[in-house]
Order: C-alpha cells, then sequence, then structure tokens
C-alpha cells in the first residue's frame, strides 16, 4: 500500500512525521524505529506488538483506582488504551517534546480530560522532583523513552530508575521497553535486577528487537501459576491480547527468575 503523508513538522530535537498506510495511522521521528500507530477504525486498541506486550502486566495486577504513570507519550496510544479500559484509574503521561504531545491530541484522539495529565518535561527531571514528592504513589510505571537514536539518554542511568522505584508502590510493577542492545541491556539488567532484588521476568517481543522487562517491587506476592493459568483466560477474552502466550513464554525465557515471582 502507498503512504500517505498527513502531516510534517520539526522542531529543535528534529523532524516529526505522521502517514497512513492501510488503515493505520503511523507517527515517526526520523528514524527507522515506528513510534505509535493506530488503527483509524480502531483508536482504542494497541497496534504494535511491543506495547501490547507490556500489558503483560496486567497478568500480575488489577488496575482499578489506581494511579499510572507513563514515560513517553509519543502518538499516546498507550495512555488512550488504560483510558478506555480502565475507567477508575489516573494516567499520569510524561512527554519532552510539547509538539509531539500536541500531535497526539490533534492526530490519534488523545483524550482531553481530567484523568489523563500530559506533563511537558524531561523524564529524568520529572522523576528527580517527583521522586521526593510522590513516593509509593504508582501502581504501575511504564517506561517507553526513546529517541531517533533509540533508548534515550535519560533511561541509561541508575540514578533515574532508582528515582523510578522510589514512585513505585511497594506492591507495584516497574515495565520497561528496552532494545537488544547488548552492552546496555546487561548494564540495565545489572541495575534493575539490584534494584528489585531479582524479582524481574523478561519477555521478547514477536517480530521485532525489543525485549520488555517487568520489573517487581518488594510487597509484590509470590502468584500462583495456577491462578495466572485462570486469569490469563479471562484476560485473554476481556482485552483480545494472548495473555495465555505471555504466560508460557514468561515461564519458558526466565528459568532463572521465574520461582522469585511466581510459585508452581
Amino acid at each position: 500500500m502507498t503512504k500517505t503523508p498527513i502531516y510534517q513538522t520539526h522542531d529543535p530535537l528534529g523532524q516529526i512525521e505522521i502517514y497512513e498506510e492501510n488503515g493505520v495511522r503511523h507517527l515517526n521521528f526520523g528514524s527507522f524505529a515506528m513510534q505509535s500507530a493506530v488503527g483509524l477504525n480502531h483508536s482504542n486498541q494497541l497496534h504494535f506488538a511491543y506495547t501490547q506486550t507490556m500489558m503483560g502486566a496486567l497478568l500480575f495486577q488489577d488496575i482499578a483506582d489506581d494511579d499510572i504513570l507513563l514515560m513517553g507519550l509519543g502518538g499516546g496510544s498507550m495512555a488512550k488504551y488504560f483510558f478506555d479500559h480502565f475507567p477508575l484509574c489516573r494516567i499520569e503521561a510524561i512527554e519532552y517534546r510539547q509538539v509531539v504531545a500536541q500531535i497526539a491530541y490533534d492526530y490519534f484522539d488523545l483524550p482531553r480530560d481530567s484523568r489523563l495529565n500530559v506533563v511537558i518535561d524531561d523524564a529524568a527531571h520529572y522523576a528527580r522532583e517527583r521522586g521526593v514528592m510522590q513516593r509509593e504513589f504508582y501502581r504501575l510505571i511504564m517506561l517507553d523513552l526513546f529517541d531517533s537514536e533509540g533508548i534515550a539518554p535519560s533511561l541509561f542511568s541508575e540514578t533515574f530508575l532508582t528515582q523510578c522505584q522510589s514512585m513505585l508502590k511497594k506492591d507495584g510493577i516497574l515495565v520497561v521497553n528496552l532494545w537488544n542492545n547488548k552492552a546496555q541491556f546487561e548494564q540495565l539488567f545489572v541495575w534493575l535486577g539490584s534494584l528489585f532484588q531479582a524479582k524481574l521476568l523478561f519477555l521478547p517481543v514477536h517480530g521485532m528487537v525489543n525485549t520488555i522487562g517487568f520489573f517487581f517491587h518488594e510487597d509484590t506476592p509470590l502468584y500462583s501459576r495456577k491462578t495466572l493459568q485462570k486469569r490469563a483466560i479471562q484476560l485473554e477474552k476481556k482485552y483480545q491480547l494472548p495473555f495465555k502466550r505471555y504466560l508460557k513464554e514468561f515461564i519458558a525465557y526466565n528459568p532463572n527468575f521465574i520461582d522469585n515471582v511466581t510459585s508452581a
């Protein structure tokens, strides 16, 4: 299918373009990596496999009247997903580029609502400021911090990750979108493994170079695998995402860590 250009602009950080292809609207920052995509007829669904995989956290947490922090807005697909599917939750989304946030509102149907607060700030600055004021505030924190070169520099810092952990409730989960850059991955593994005392799981993203890391704070329970199997069936029916596969792969890909998070 032919790409149809919709909008193009730039800011001091570079080019931003929107185009449509095969019924899907895409946001791109001038690199090979797509930043966001929404189906024109299904704008409240997650288009990318990596954002779907990040929802694997729902296997371990019921989201109700909870606060969720999203670091990295892009086109706002995850923010909109939580907004639409979890009507009691409150979402705070951090985006460094003002023009990107405006594009999310104008071209990707991001809602303007009191439950969804978009903050224009650098993620590292936000974590540094709020890590003190909002200790143990968020039930779920998702990091999706990419620039045109890959993982953003603000993510690649032990100090930043420690500040993110301080904002997480003691029974909360931190979810991180990682690229398979071996050196970066190994360093992040060391930092996060230590911070979360090896209560962690990884899921590779089918058809992409991403891996999603799930990091469980100290008061998360030891989850029964039988209970998780039942929950996966229920979630798959409700959200039309492959939770049964996610559970199987959590077990298969994490032989050294699965017993830190689940019980037989």
